[in-house]
């Protein structure tokens, strides 16, 4: 603790404030950082939806789309045609349609060999077909996407947005006004066929290699500025539904979710977010209005933690394209939609866009919605957070300063006890050797504290890489269980075998000047990787500051059984699959009630070991850091705090040093 520091230098007023209240010092800015946090949802907070880019000029062109003839034509035709590919896409008839309108049409090859059982492999066939802008040399496009669903899918039909698209397809291909290419994308398999197809235009390899074989693609258009997805299931529609979130907690720039609700508004289609708006009106019932506001935010926040798209815009971000999902539900009374209002609402947007002269930059990417018109921005949320995660580097300073105190107070008492006693030279320097050998004693053993932190990492890289090591073993041992069950069954196992992590090397949790340093690295680790995810992914950040934060403020080396006790407990509580587990189960109970407790538990126990294999996969095939970051980073700090709630300083191990010196 030296090294840096002065010792015959007396601490700061600060110092000393930081080091004798730093517990309340924490628990103030928490509480006022946890009540800020929920003041973001006030509109005197956040701001209204506004453009900032200029260019987009939504809602300002006549409207030409008048087919809706056409859509109401394709739409029967593609149910009789449905009948007859019950699991799968009909690609005659997709290729014939856009052929007859004159487009370049092809078809995208792909494979997935499957990550954890490389003997399974599935393949699948996009369609695509791209409309040349007649006033420009092919070096911008824009994409218009839709998953294709057949009969069989558990999912709801999106018929009627292929419908659109042809018939949008068919408008456009009479426009002299393009300046950009136009791409018509079919995907087949949901997110798998955009993945393949984004990987395949632009030559990249996101997953594991050798997991998703994208193909080549035949034909390619312009540098890709925008795309939208959509996801209609009826021409008769309650509301449409703008999804934003993508991969990895990223956002496209708001201006496109701004543009997509200009132009609803505009078209007087009821328009939600997360499935919410906000029908409170805050001047007259501001209570209600901002319990909505802050529940909208918790549901976006709770669903963008995972890093699982909402949709395929989602793949489209993380090559620099803005996308965003466009998902109306079917309403059979009452319904102000029909395919002419939806395909004046495709041609409007795309119009919109093809105005830009450039990617859309001015407005934010890193912000959090209360509300379909209101937003809170990185430049206020951020400081709200921060101050919650600082209390990390404040524990990890307030531990550095008593050090430093502890340091000077010994200097003093020294220089003390040599001017109230005035004895010989001898003696003062018989008296310094043994301090120094008393000082070396309470050392911290930095080779034993190197080693428990390169050991609880390389725990956590080697469980992150364990999953096909696991169904190996389980093949090997005769064993049939699920993938899922073996999996979750090994975590399990793994997880409990490290439970007995702090029984290496005993010493160690007896010494507590090395405790207390280990206490402060792994603090301010927790802090600092808190405040990265912030900008990363503000989800998983908030999830952490809210879970673990208080939980790693609590940990600290004791003397009181009950209170280590305690402390065992209460981080056992915050393990990793621990709150998956309980995260799943609540979910389950909410959305199954009246089941049996068997039933509700066997429930949850398939819905929680699914969620572990989805994210594994998503890990290997779309680069979802979401399971990388749970095992490699926090895993392991989870098992250094579990390691430090057993320090023993009932029994310092320089105390009894110090006895037997003096013996």
């Amino acid at each position: 603790m030296g090294l840096l520091t002065d010792p015959s230098a007396e601490p700061s007023k600060f110092t000393k404030i930081l080091t004798n209240h730093n517990t309340k010092i924490n628990v103030i800015l928490y509480v006022v950082g946890a009540v800020g946090f929920c003041l973001l949802a006030h509109p005197a907070v956040n701001y209204r939806n506004y453009f900032s880019e200029n260019a987009l000029l939504p809602g300002l062109v006549h409207s030409e789309f008048r087919d809706d003839s056409s859509a109401k034509l394709y739409y029967r035709e593609l149910l009789d045609e449905m009948k007859t590919y019950d699991n799968s896409m009909p690609y005659p008839w997709l290729l014939a349609k856009f052929r007859q309108i004159g487009l370049e049409v092809y078809i995208h090859n792909f494979t997935l060999n499957y990550p954890l059982k490389r003997s399974q492999k599935f393949h699948g066939k996009n369609v695509y077909a791209i409309l040349r802008a007649p006033r420009a040399a092919s070096t911008e496009s824009l994409v218009l996407s839709v998953p294709y669903r057949p009969p069989l899918s558990i999912f709801q039909t999106t018929a009627p947005s292929i419908a659109i698209m042809i018939a949008f397809a068919k408008f456009a291909a009479k426009g002299n006004y393009w300046s950009k290419d136009l791409i018509f994308l079919i995907t087949d398999h949901e997110q798998l066929g955009a993945q393949a197809w984004i990987e395949a235009y632009y030559g990249v390899q996101c997953g594991k290699e050798g997991v998703l074989e994208h193909g080549d693609l035949e034909g390619r258009a312009g540098s890709i500025q925008a795309a939208i997805n959509l996801e209609l299931h009826d021409f008769n529609l309650r509301n449409i539904d703008v999804k934003i979130l993508g991969l990895n907690g990223q956002l496209p720039n708001l201006d496109l979710f701004n543009l997509a609700n200009k132009l609803c508004a505009k078209e007087k289609i009821p328009f939600t977010f997360r499935g919410r708006r906000n029908m409170y009106d805050y001047r007259y019932e501001p209570f209600r209005y901002w319990k909505e506001a802050l529940h909208t935010m918790m549901s976006m926040l709770g669903s963008q933690m995972s890093g699982v798209p909402d949709g395929n815009h989602g793949l489209f971000h993380r090559v620099g394209i803005q996308a965003l999902t466009l998902e109306g539900f079917s309403e059979e009374k009452g319904s102000r939609t029909d395919f002419l209002v939806l395909g004046q609402l495709v041609e409007h947007t795309f119009r919109s866009l093809n105005n830009l002269l450039e990617r859309l930059h001015q407005s934010y990417f890193f912000y959090i919605l209360s509300d379909s018109t209101r937003f809170v921005s990185i430049g206020i949320y951020t400081p709200v957070l921060i101050t919650m995660a600082s209390t990390l580097i404040l524990k990890a300073a307030g531990i550095w300063f008593t050090e430093i105190i502890k340091e000077y107070e010994k200097f003093k008492k020294k220089e003390d006890y040599f001017k109230n006693n005035k004895i010989k030279e001898t003696n003062r320097e018989i008296y310094e050797q043994v301090v120094k050998e008393q000082a070396s004693l309470e050392k911290v053993d930095y080779v034993a504290l190197g080693k428990i932190v390169l050991m609880a990492h390389t725990f956590g890289l080697l469980a992150l890489a364990s999953p096909p090591y696991l169904l190996d073993l389980m093949s090997y041992l005769g064993y049939n269980y699920s993938t899922e069950t073996t999996i979750f069954v090994g975590f399990a196992i793994i997880s409990l075998l490290l439970l007995f992590f702090p029984i290496y090397d005993g010493s160690v949790k007896k010494n507590a000047s090395t405790m207390k340093t280990m206490n402060m690295v792994i603090s301010l680790e927790l802090g600092a990787i808190v405040i990265c995810l912030l900008i990363i992914n503000v989800a998983l950040g908030v999830a952490l500051i809210f879970l673990w934060v208080p939980a790693a403020l609590f940990i600290n080396p004791t003397e009181n059984r009950r209170y280590s006790f305690l402390q065992k407990i209460t981080w056992l509580f915050v393990h990793p699959l621990v709150l998956t587990t309980v995260a799943v189960t609540i979910y389950v109970v909410a959305n199954f009630r009246g089941e049996e407790f068997e039933k509700t538990m066997g429930r949850s126990f398939q819905a929680a070991s699914q969620a572990i294999v989805y994210s594994i996969v998503d890990s290997m095939v779309y680069g979802n850091w979401f399971y990388n970051i749970c095992l490699g980073v926090f895993f392991p700090i989870w098992l250094l705090f579990w390691y430090l709630a057993f320090a023993d300083l009932s029994n310092d191990v320089v105390e009894a040093a110090k006895e037997k010196k003096n013996k």
